[in-house]
């Protein structure tokens, strides 16, 4: 077959199909194996049956036989000499072996290979009716009937002779026993060996045929495979411009293909890539020079604006002092509003340089104690818990966690600040603060008896400059919960209010807790 006829037919059939004709080709040689195998293994079988099952017993028999005849022999010999009933015992006994001995040589000897045992077995029945006929009964009958000096008992003369051609007969048929008996030995040799080499056949033809089969396989499958794998690393280590190309069989050619289907589309995809990388490079110059100019901002905005705010603020004081009450009521509210006006936006930069800063301006995290946190949150809240009389429950002990001390006592003071600026005005403020662990998280609580907060503000009240209530009626910027939950995120946790907790506020937030190994 030549080269080229031979690789339409590998071209047209699939890994698997190459698969399936080896595994039919191993089965042909196994089944091969097992049929040579039954056969040899059968006639071990029959030969082992001849040697074992016929020719042995058979032997066996005949060698029985002739010791019961000459049992009968010495017995009718010994009776009349002595004429003792008791020397019958052998003749009576051996009348008995001879019959079980006959009995068994006629059923074993039914086979084709005892066709001349058969016929010896016949002459030696005749020769032992004749020697019983004509002078063993007749002389145990006469010597019964008038003593061992009958003159009409046979002579013993005749006797011997007969016997003797009985002793011939047994003879040849013995010996025709033992030329079958060596016959099958020779048989069960040959079969045993036979297997014997039938096994070492058929190793040898399964080891072919798995050679056979490994190098087929190799050639056909392994070598295109290969191929196709030497040239995906190829690509693999950069060269993207190299076509991949299988051959061997359809699935492993359509693989090649499709690999380099995937290389063309790769390329396509990495050329995109570059591109939008040299678009996020000018987009990060650009971003990084928004950040210059945002941090200019927040230095003019804590410096340079805060100057004239302050100097706003200071004068309308003084002009509060020094002309309280020689101006009209009106004179006098609107230089409130003056200094009003100043001092909160005095307060709402500061808390927008303060959100800026969150995750932009930071060092390092540490692991902090919480109970040196809380306490420092509450110590400066010290002056209106004891304003309001207000209760505030804490843990035990706070686990350490990782993160900045003064963002997460900002993250206390806010909601404890919050719940007592928030209070019911019917009952002292009570505040709680709760820790469990929830997973790989702790998870806070922070409960008031205040006036609550409706759930449908649940998300707005996180959004900076949300209010809820006039800035006449509770002070602020609106901006605390939004830098609570910039704070929470920054470290890895989450915030939200509680709207099943029923009465009164509650907001949880989580932070991660500390490996084993921190």
């Amino acid at each position: 077959m030549s080269d080229q006829p031979r690789g339409r037919l590998v071209s047209r059939l699939t890994v698997s199909q190459w698969f399936t004709w080896a595994a039919i080709a191993m089965a042909a040689v196994a089944a091969m194996g097992i049929v040579l195998g039954i056969l040899a293994i059968t006639r071990l079988t029959d030969a082992r049956t001849l040697v074992v099952g016929k020719n042995g017993p058979a032997l066996t028999a005949s060698l029985q036989l002739s010791n019961a005849l000459i049992n009968q022999e010495t017995g009718v010999r010994g009776y009349a000499i002595g004429g003792r009933d008791d020397y019958l015992g052998p003749w009576e006994d051996g009348l008995d072996e001879a019959r079980d001995a006959l009995r068994t040589l006629h059923e074993i000897t039914t086979i084709e290979e005892h066709a001349r045992v058969r016929e010896l077995l016949r002459e030696v029945e005749r020769r032992v009716d004749a020697w019983q006929t004509r002078y063993a009964r007749p002389t145990i009958a006469a010597v019964q009937d008038r003593g061992v000096n009958a003159r009409d008992k046979p002579d013993p003369e005749e006797g011997r002779i007969l016997f003797d051609a009985i002793r011939r007969a047994m003879a040849a048929e013995q010996a025709e026993m033992t030329a079958v008996r060596n016959a099958g030995r020779g048989q069960l040799t040959s079969a045993a060996n036979s297997l014997t080499y039938t096994f070492v056949a058929i190793a040898l033809l399964f080891v072919l045929g798995i050679i056979g089969v490994v190098v087929s396989l190799r050639a056909v499958v392994t070598r295109p495979l290969q191929g196709v794998s030497r040239q995906v690393r190829r690509t693999a280590r950069g060269d993207f411009e190299h076509e991949i190309a299988g051959g061997g069989p359809r699935d492993i050619v359509d693989l090649g293909d499709d690999v380099d289907t995937m290389r063309r589309r790769i390329v396509e995809e990495l050329a995109s890539i570059q591109e939008a990388h040299r678009r996020l490079d000018q987009q990060t110059r650009e971003l990084q020079r928004s950040n210059t100019e945002l941090e200019q901002f927040a230095y003019v905005a804590s410096h340079d604006l805060q100057e004239p705010l302050r100097k706003v603020a200071s004068f309308c004081q003084l002009l509060e002092k020094r002309y309280k009450g020689q101006l009209d009521e009106r004179g006098d509210q609107y230089i409130e509003f003056a200094v009003d006006g100043a001092k909160r936006m005095q307060q709402l930069i500061n808390d927008l340089l303060s959100f800026s800063r969150v995750g932009r301006v930071t060092t390092e995290l540490e692991v902090v104690e919480l109970d040196d946190v809380l306490r420092h949150a509450l110590t400066s809240l010290a002056a209106a818990i004891e304003e309001s009389g207000a209760e505030v429950v804490v843990p035990e002990s706070l686990p350490p966690v990782r993160g900045e001390a003064s963002l997460l006592a900002g993250v206390f003071q806010n909601l404890v600040g919050n719940a007592l600026k928030f209070r019911s005005r019917d009952v002292p403020p009570r505040i709680e603060v709760a820790i469990a662990r929830v997973g790989d998280e702790w998870q806070f609580a922070v409960t008031d008896n205040g006036i609550g907060i409706e759930p449908d503000y649940a998300e707005r009240i996180f959004m900076i400059f949300q209010r809820l209530h006039p800035k006449d009626v509770y002070a602020g910027t609106g901006i605390g919960l939004a830098m609570c939950r910039k704070i929470i995120e920054y470290h890895g946790g989450r915030i939200w209010l509680d709207t099943d907790a029923g009465a009164g506020t509650t907001f949880r937030f989580t932070l991660p807790a500390l490996q084993e190994d921190e």
